[in-house]
């Protein structure tokens, strides 16, 4: 089910500390909008965003953190 595309332009992006920080793999992502976790790459902000659930980022940063595969 799709719903409404939630309204960015009050986004404060940061980039991962997990990012190249020599300008290659870079990914952004929005802490301030509610019920969703928006992710884009920074190379181009303004191309796609993947919109992502609070509990599904969680779990992601976790496998992250624990070294999961």
């Amino acid at each position: 089910m799709r719903g409404t595309r939630p309204d960015l332009t009050a986004a404060v992006w940061r980039k991962s500390t997990y990012s190249d920080g020599g300008g290659g793999d870079c990914l952004e992502l929005a802490a301030n909008i509610p019920g969703t976790v928006p992710v884009r790459d920074s190379k181009n902000p303004a191309g796609p965003v993947l919109f992502v659930t609070p509990a599904a980022w969680a779990v992601f940063v976790d496998g992250i953190r624990t070294g999961a595969r």
